[in-house]
């Protein structure tokens, strides 16, 4: 038992199980965010066109059985408003990541001896 906890201690401790855990977390508090801007502020400028607030009224009859779209309908929505989302945070990051390019160095100063001394030779 011992054994165990020790391993399960190191197992908590290690920087990748802390990475996933605030990953999680902003992971969460991302998807609230982007579920509020959906829910909030997208469906009532959506409401203010098309005169409803969400498309989860829509149906559609068949016989006895009810199709609901409109459920269809928002969460596409949401899907896209996520996905725009994660795609600007993602291209930010990479943006932020890319290595800084460095110009490659010039010649030292023997290669630059060398070629006076080849210009000089070359002249006379």
């Amino acid at each position: 038992m011992k054994n165990f906890l020790k391993e399960f201690k190191d197992f908590i401790a290690t920087g990748n199980m802390i990475e996933l855990a605030v990953a999680v977390i902003l992971g969460l508090v991302v998807g609230a965010a982007i579920k509020s801007f959906t829910d909030d502020i997208l469906m009532n400028i959506i409401a203010a066109i098309f005169g409803k607030p969400d498309f989860s009224g829509l149906t559609l009859t068949i016989g006895k059985g009810v199709i609901k779209y409109g459920n269809f309908i928002n969460a596409l929505i949401a899907l896209v408003i996520t996905g725009l989302v994660l795609f600007a945070i993602v291209k930010a990051y990479n943006k932020m990541r890319k290595p800084i390019e460095v110009a490659p160095p010039g010649p030292n100063e023997i290669d630059l001896l060398i070629e006076i001394r080849d210009a000089l030779r070359a002249r006379s």
